[in-house]
């Protein structure tokens, strides 16, 4: 798609207009379902009198219910009213931090999460993992027993040869046993950990998780001689540094960050203003594809960048107290020089972030820098009440566990078996330990390995409290009773102290009664529970960095290729059983149910490799062959891969899916080591990438300028086609009466994050179909992220666009259907009627936006009864042979209406929110009635960013977007055009 001189390409094979890719495009469907058009034989009429009365039959015993009876009850409790879903606000811990969600139930049966409003680290939108953190709680391959060396037994057992094991350690203070445990934030949880240690005080207590923000933490304490937290507000900050920090994606309070940094791009007019972001990384991130400036390194040269740039701000005044003489000369010296002029020139409107991967000694550069600049953006609280990661203290563990010095382990949480340091052995070290003792969801790797295994609830079914990264206390709320007697992790905690089971409720109710003290504690707790939030917290300070200790700090040095590793969709593994995640493409390659070594053009031509080439990667003399794949934006000689994949006992989806890449990461080198060997071996491996799916064909689809282009003149490049005096093809209809809906989503505030995917998946209870089905390009996302890069594949551009229906006022699919299965309502929806549907596919031919998804297989019939309890009740569970799309969540539509006129009013501004909307963490995606003209999306239809895509067609699409704004500095875009002007003249 070049248009304007600016070619726009989603993938290198577009790019290069390969083979492949043209049979893919011109490939309408996949090989073997156009067969049956070949036989002659077979006239339209009587191919759908065939198919129609076949697919009936289907519908009439493949979709209808059992007989079974039903036991109305005896006495309804008086918050259930059937049909009629509930709210209640909970918390999911996370790590360090915790998110405040809300969470819809029907008739006691949880079906989709919210983010809360009230709480800062969601306020009111979702990331993928938190909204499908809710399949986790139906997964059927979650433990189900209490396991005693694999034989089943009962809590009640556990509980007595406890009290045996704790007789034993009170008399000996608890020497030889120890705990070690996931980080956490939980004033519960850190009392508990406090009675603990009184009650054995020569026992160990252990905190480790292989992705955390430890070096984070260690840095600051290194700068500062205090134990802080940061705590970013992006919404503060004009001018943005990101090193190696994917704030945006994988870091943790990303929800958050995302909403700032998002209301920090919104622009309404030429006179906005807008933030600049500045990225050092070494694989593509999403954060990065939202960058103003990109500068591509490996992760291992962060440090030294960091040093050069304090040197130029140095020069110009802001005097860091580090840098020395290290200069810019190893680096693109004006982007450096231009970087630290902005910086300074912002000043407290500055923010400095480095990522979880970059060692403490940038953390401390960071917080540094951030100090000399009186960056507003960043604030620091205390650690009450949070246990960190402690990687020393693990590795220490582990010694003693060879050693045979600890007799009794105690794991809450986690998975070391899988995820451990592999040059520790933590498997050898467990098999050393006499009692070993796991508190897991799964009977998972590590867990086969213990003793004893016990069910660890869900927090959908759980008591327990949190804080959240800015410290705001909350409570974990149950929705149900555990569905497999899981015990929460602090009625585990409790018992081992104690000896005797302990109910979550009473335990949090303890602690919170000294929280909420003065006054009547019920009326109080009451409203925790009904809010989800406590405003009580510790207060913001104002540490002060020790330059002299910063600049004794060290910096690892770099040699060769590089390997990087970095947390997934699936995270560090915990979710690899979730199916949602593991079909959700991925946010830069598109790669679904797959990890990937990920390469530069440069390096993958260096190394002789193409996409699904197994390569063999050796560093340190372990070796891992698995996938490669050619990302444009990858830094040259580092290689990327993914954690979380290759699992063996995950469960029936997750299990040996991937490629398990913690076999390479060492207790030194967690996050990217030096010294990687690769070489290609004779096979390949099929991936399942969808970016070349629903491909536009070159036709003009993003739209695009700069902040300074656009207040000189609001026009933007691709411009409107040219296209001749539009006439429909039939009347029209005015569409001037009631509710008219209508959606806009602003490009420049989208991050491509992929929440309002997983949004519409939960609500529409779209099925997951897996690898081989997606590899086909059958993926049934309502829902889909185009990803556009643009410039050169070494260092690309990135647009990313939400496509999704576009509600046509002139549908092309209305006009081919032969049975009226898709049609036009009066509110000026396109909506489907399943039962009329005979799956010819005719409205997916003519739908120029590609965003109809044809079910080839009954994906739902086999769902384990307990998987189905997700499902939502107030959407159709669709049957094979039809057709589905987006529908503007109707059945939101039609409930809030139902609400109006029964209340005898109109439907509020902003009272109905489609599901893609309500999940978006950017706020970019606006829906409403577009007859209002004071709704706000009737504003933004009036902006003058609005474009519709293919308007050329005169289909009047429902959906329009606003443009994407870019904001570069001056003299790096001069420079930037400058060299694709001499590109260009190569070529």
């Amino acid at each position: 798609m070049k248009l304007n001189g600016r070619q726009y390409w989603r993938s290198l094979n577009q790019l290069a207009d390969t083979e492949e890719f043209r049979e893919f495009l011109h490939r309408e469907f996949p090989k073997g379902t156009a067969e049956l058009a070949q036989d002659n034989s077979w006239s339209r009429r009587s191919f759908l009198t065939t198919m129609g009365a076949s697919l009936a039959l289907a519908g009439l015993t493949g979709c209808r219910r059992p007989v079974e009876k039903i036991v109305p009850y005896v006495t309804r409790p008086e918050e259930v009213n059937p049909g009629v879903p509930n709210q209640y606000a909970t918390t999911m811990p996370m790590g360090t931090g915790a998110y405040g969600l809300v969470v819809t139930s029907h008739e006691g049966r949880p079906t989709k999460i919210e983010g809360n409003a009230l709480h800062p680290s969601s306020r009111g939108s979702v990331n993928p993992i938190v909204q499908a953190s809710i399949l986790n709680l139906y997964d059927p391959d979650r433990s189900q027993s209490v396991l005693k060396q694999g034989r089943g037994v009962s809590y009640e057992d556990f509980l007595t040869f406890w009290s045996e094991q704790a007789g034993r350690y009170d008399s000996s203070r608890g020497a030889g046993l120890a705990v070690l445990a996931e980080s956490f934030a939980s004033p519960t949880m850190a009392r508990l950990k406090k009675q603990f240690e009184s009650e054995f005080p020569q026992a160990q207590w252990v905190t480790w998780e292989p992705v955390s923000d430890e070096n984070g933490f260690a840095g600051i304490e290194a700068a500062t001689g205090q134990s802080l937290k940061p705590v970013h507000d992006y919404s503060k900050a004009k001018v943005i540094l990101s090193l190696d920090c994917d704030f945006l994606g994988h870091e943790s309070n990303a929800i958050a960050a995302t909403r700032g940094f998002s209301e920090g791009r919104r622009v309404t007019s030429q006179s906005d203003d807008m933030n600049r972001l500045y990225i050092v990384e070494s694989a593509l991130s999403t954060t990065g594809m939202m960058a103003d400036h990109r500068l591509r390194m490996k992760s291992a040269l962060v440090g030294r960048f960091v040093q050069a740039l304090a040197s130029e701000l140095n020069a110009a005044g802001v005097k860091t107290g580090f840098g020395g003489d290290s200069g810019s000369s190893d680096f693109d010296s004006k982007w450096v020089r231009t970087l630290a002029k902005d910086l300074a020139g912002a000043g407290s409107k500055a923010l400095v972030v480095a990522g979880r991967r970059q060692p403490a000694a940038v953390h401390a550069m960071v917080c540094a820098l951030n100090a000399v600049l009186d960056s507003k953006a960043v604030e620091y609280r205390g650690m009450a009440g949070t246990e960190v990661s402690d990687s020393l203290a693990f590795v220490g563990l582990v010694d003693k566990m060879k050693a045979g010095q600890i007799e009794t382990l105690v794991m809450l949480g986690g998975n070391p078996v899988y995820n451990a340091p592999v040059d520790h052995q933590f498997p050898f070290a467990l098999s050393k330990v006499k009692q070993t003792i796991h508190l897991a969801s799964h009977v998972d790797e590590t867990s086969a390995r213990c003793t004893w295994h016990i069910p660890r609830a869900h927090y959908l079914e759980s008591w327990g409290d949190a804080r959240s990264i800015d410290d705001t206390l909350s409570v974990v709320q149950p929705l149900l009773e555990p569905l497999y007697d899981g015990k929460a992790d602090v009625e585990f905690l409790s018992a081992l102290i104690t000896g005797m089971a302990a109910t979550g409720y009473e335990l949090v109710r303890e602690t919170w009664k000294s929280a909420l003290e003065g006054g009547d504690f019920e009326k109080k707790w009451r409203r925790v529970l009904h809010d989800g939030v406590y405003a009580g917290g510790t207060a913001a300070t104002k540490p002060r960095v020790n330059s002299k200790a910063v600049e004794a700090l060290t910096i690892p040095e770099s040699s060769g290729i590089e390997i990087a590793f970095y947390p997934s969709v699936v995270f560090d593994g915990r979710f690899a059983n979730n199916g949602w995640l593991q079909e959700l493409p991925d946010a830069v390659t598109k790669i679904a149910w797959d990890n990937v070594a990920l390469f530069s053009p440069k390096t993958a031509e260096a190394s002789h490799v193409e996409n699904g080439d197994v390569v063999k990667l050796e560093i340190d003399g372990r070796v891992l062959e698995m996938a490669a794949f050619i990302s444009p934006g990858q830094a040259d000689d580092s290689i990327a891969v993914a954690l979380g994949y290759g699992r063996s006992a995950a469960g029936r989806v997750g299990n040996e899916v991937g490629f398990d890449t913690f076999t390479l990461r060492t207790a030194a080198a967690p996050y990217f080591a030096s010294g990687l060997k690769i070489s290609k071996t004779e096979r390949t491996h099929v991936l399942a990438n969808t970016q070349d799916h629903g491909s536009m064909e070159g036709r003009a689809i993003v739209s695009e300028n700069t902040l300074a282009g656009y207040r000189e003149k609001a026009e933007f490049f691709p411009e409107g086609v040219e296209h001749p005096p539009l006439l429909p093809l039939w009347d029209e209809h005015p569409y001037k009466k009631g509710y008219q809906w209508g959606m806009s989503i602003d490009l420049n505030s989208c991050v491509g994050c992929n929440a309002c995917v997983t949004a519409c998946q939960s609500e529409n209870n779209i099925p997951v179909i897996g690898k081989e089905q997606v590899r086909k390009g059958r993926e049934m996302h309502w829902m889909r992220l185009d990803r556009y890069y643009a410039g050169e594949p070494d260092d690309p551009e990135v647009v990313v666009q939400p496509m999704t229906c576009q509600q046509c006022e002139m549908a092309p699919c209305e006009a081919v259907c032969p049975v009226a299965a898709t049609v036009h309502d009066d509110e000026g929806l396109n909506v489907m009627v399943y039962n009329r549907c005979i799956g010819t596919r005719y409205c997916s031919n003519n739908c120029p936006y590609k965003v109809r998804r044809f079910n080839f297989f009954n994906y739902t019939k086999d769902l384990p009864e307990v998987v189905q309890m997700v499902q939502n009740p107030e959407v159709t569970v669709r049957s094979r042979g039809v057709m589905e799309k987006c529908s503007y969540c109707i059945q939101r539509i039609n409930m809030t209406k139902i609400t109006a006129k029964n209340e005898g009013r109109e439907v509020k501004d902003g009272e109905i929110q489609t599901a893609c909307q309500q999940a978006c963490p950017a706020k970019a995606i606006v829906f409403g009635n577009i007859n209002d003209p004071e709704s706000e999306v009737s504003k933004l239809k009036e902006n003058d960013r609005t474009y519709r895509v293919l308007e050329e067609l005169n289909l009047k699409p429902r959906t329009s977007y606003l443009a994407k704004l870019r904001n570069p500095h001056p003299d790096l875009e001069k420079t930037k055009h400058d060299n694709d002007h001499r590109s260009e003249a190569a070529g």
